[in-house]
């Protein structure tokens, strides 16, 4: 049996997430202490970290953002540019890039900052791809890695000691206490929540990579980190993250939403840079029985700009279809760079359906229905959790 959180629509089955007595999830308790927060103090606390890092010889840039060109780091560049911070923005190219994806780089750029983007060996990471979907069933495994080790090895090579990170994911989502409430991106962080999945990239070897082909995804050594004293912070500790206010701050400074919905989500400004990203979302689907619109949906409802049941029917309208076209773009398409098949497709992701979670026949086979959909065991029950439509407090703030 799936359970839901009372507030939310997120299920037990979420990896790191909590349920408490009260049948509330710990993503949502994170947020109803933000309350509790003096904000005024944390900006404060930000601008010291500014100040202490900025450069003093004018032959260093003050600190690296990773970018991908989204509305959380296009709602980044603008905010460290207002402290008057001279930023190196660091893009790790994307798997498939999407046409609105490159468009929102170039808008990133265009905002005043100094950008690289760095392309890792496109033959390579085809092959990363296709080992780590069937290995560890996520396709966007090669690109969670390095745009944790990217901006890092750039930060090493030209000796920018602080590196600007946006969310932290445990804070938003719902993770272990400790996690959620770090305001630093440590080596552990990475290790534990940076979407490894127990692929380790020193384990690759085994495969048949050289160390010469994994230079993209190694993290610096301790020794490096040190002698430059790498320090990454998460914006999110210091100012009320809001996913759909950065949309709306990064739309009014030229940022692209996309012309829909996206598939399997409930929003049209999130993960539309990649096309890979449905086939990703999918499989998060497939493991735990939630996906993108799940997500989002919880967002929103602790944001009070929709009620649950709003959510609801959304979420029971989008999350965890297939994925035949993500973006518009087919899915045979999608697949053809990993060598795969829609076919052999589907046969991984029926490898890595848990069918604890969705309806099976009598020989144990997952039923679906003829456009390839699961259904999961006790669906209706996220409906009948007692809930208040009024319960969240936090207020959209634009400034």
């Amino acid at each position: 049996m799936i359970i839901y959180c009372r507030r939310c629509v997120l299920p037990h089955t979420k990896p790191d997430l909590y349920i408490d007595e009260a049948g509330i999830c710990s993503a949502c308790r994170y947020f109803e202490n933000r309350k509790e927060v003096d904000w005024e103090k944390r900006e404060s606390e930000l601008r010291e970290v500014f100040d202490r890092y900025r450069a003093k010889d004018n032959k260093h840039w003050d600190c690296v953002i990773p970018v991908s060109g989204g509305k959380d780091s296009t709602f980044q560049v603008l905010k460290v540019l207002q402290y008057g911070m001279r930023p190196l923005c660091v893009t790790a190219t994307t798997c498939d890039l999407s046409e609105i994806g490159r468009k929102n780089i170039e808008n990133l750029k265009n905002a005043g900052v100094d950008y690289i983007e760095f392309t890792a060996n496109p033959t390579i990471r085809k092959k990363l791809n296709r080992l780590a979907l069937i290995e560890v069933g996520d396709i966007s495994w090669p690109e969670h890695v390095s745009i944790f080790t990217v901006p890092i090895i750039m930060a090493v090579k030209f000796e920018i000691p602080l590196i600007i990170w946006g969310e932290n994911s445990q804070n938003e989502y719902g993770g272990p206490g400790a996690a959620a409430k770090n305001n630093y991106l440590t080596r552990r962080w990475l290790e534990e929540f940076g979407g490894l999945l127990g692929l380790r990239v020193a384990d690759l070897v085994n495969y048949g990579f050289s160390e010469k082909d994994l230079i993209p995804y190694t993290y610096p050594s301790d020794e490096e980190l040190k002698r430059v004293g790498v320090t990454g912070v998460f914006l999110g500790y210091y100012l009320p993250w809001h996913g759909f206010r950065n949309a709306l701050v990064a739309q009014a400074h030229g940022f692209r939403p996309h012309s829909d919905r996206v598939e399997g989500s409930i929003v049209n400004y999130e993960n539309i840079d990649n096309y890979q990203v449905g086939i990703h979302d999918y499989f998060k689907f497939l493991k735990f029985g939630f996906s993108r619109a799940s997500d989002i949906g919880s967002m929103y409802i602790r944001r009070n700009i929709m009620t649950r049941s709003e959510v609801l029917k959304l979420v029971k309208e989008r999350d965890g279809k297939f994925p035949w076209h993500y973006l518009n773009k087919p899915l045979d398409e999608i697949l053809k760079p990993l060598d795969m098949s829609v076919a052999e497709f589907i046969r991984v992701c029926d490898d890595f359906s848990n069918k604890k979670l969705f309806k099976i026949d009598k020989n144990g086979n997952l039923l679906k229905d003829k456009f390839g959909n699961l259904e999961k065991i006790n669906d209706d029950n996220i409906s009948q959790v007692a809930f208040s439509e009024n319960i969240v407090t936090d207020e959209i703030k634009l400034n």
